[in-house]
């Protein structure tokens, strides 16, 4: 049984206006707020949190009577890294399924795929990639998948869809606050453990209001 973070945090600047009274996790894409969409990606046994700051009370009332561990970040925002880290308390000592709520996607859900990959044997780290034919919007940072399964950094290759797994022991290792799950996995890389699998079907970010029509016109094709 593995743990479930969704980040939902966030300022959603891209996404103004609509986020200047909601949290991007609730602007709707296909009738649906987008937190619904990422709960669709990672729904299964054990506990699942989610974080907060903008807009709290927002996400608190449209998830209320949900099985659903809140923790709201205050007064600042503390990153993805600094986020996992501040809900370990819920999460458990395993390794946690990490998803950012602002994409949508088609094909398999994205724990069954990193399910079905994770190797804790060899692995820190498993990050769920998608090629940029089958992305749509801007690109995150970008891998490669070598032969062994292995990931490099380059700035010509897979996408990160913002889903994956990590081993948490080593969040203890940064002393500050506020930092980024992009450190945690330099650090799996340069260890040799930090791995890629990727996904068979498409994926939009939606981090601005132009990326909802992008992204609705991608769920509709594959209805």
């Amino acid at each position: 049984m593995i743990a479930t973070m969704i980040f939902a945090a966030g300022l959603g600047t891209r996404m103004r206006p609509l986020t200047n009274e909601r949290p991007k996790a609730m602007v709707a894409v296909a009738g649906r707020p987008l937190i619904d969409h990422a709960l669709d990606q990672v729904a299964g046994p054990g506990p699942t949190v989610i974080n907060t700051h903008h807009f709290a009370d927002c996400l608190h009332t449209y998830l209320a009577g949900r099985n659903i561990t809140l923790v709201h970040e205050s007064p600042m925002l503390l990153e993805t890294g600094g986020g996992l880290r501040n809900a370990l308390p819920h999460l458990g000592d395993g390794p946690v399924l990490t998803m950012n709520a602002d994409a949508c996607w088609t094909g398999p859900r994205a724990r069954d795929s990193l399910l079905k990959a994770w190797d804790p044997s060899r692995m820190d780290g498993l990050l769920l990639m998608v090629p940029r034919d089958r992305a749509i919007g801007p690109s995150r940072a970008s891998f490669a998948i070598g032969p062994d399964g292995r990931l490099t950094r380059d700035a010509s290759g897979l996408i990160y869809t913002g889903a994956g797994i990590v081993r948490t022991e080593g969040l203890s290792a940064f002393g500050e606050d506020v930092f980024s799950l992009r450190d945690l996995w330099l650090a799996m890389m340069n260890r040799g453990r930090l791995f890629g699998v990727e996904h068979p079907g498409h994926w939009a970010d939606v981090g601005t209001p132009d990326g909802i029509a992008a992204a609705e016109a991608m769920l509709a094709g594959a209805a």
